[in-house]
């Protein structure tokens, strides 16, 4: 179901959202994860790209603005369009 499909889990770095981005590397995604925490976000998308996946990392703060519309596109940049 998720198969070719591009997609953003916001706090991928850990913890549900690190679940999330697994699962859904797992099922086909392409995953860009954004968060806060470089050393992490960077560790999870590696992590996804050895087990097979495809993945990237974005560093957002949601809470700002500038940084959402950079996330967004940096993952159409990486991946030709948001799913």
């Amino acid at each position: 179901m998720l198969k070719d499909k591009a997609i953003i889990v916001t706090g991928g770095a850990s913890g549900i959202g690190r679940a999330a981005a697994d699962l859904f590397a797992r099922d086909g995604a392409l995953v860009m994860i954004a968060d806060r925490s470089a050393d992490a976000g960077a560790e999870a998308a590696e992590a996804i790209c050895a087990a097979g996946g495809e993945a990237a990392f974005v560093a957002c703060d949601v809470a700002d603005d500038e940084s959402v519309a950079a996330m967004v596109a940096a993952t159409v940049a990486r991946f030709g369009r948001l799913d």
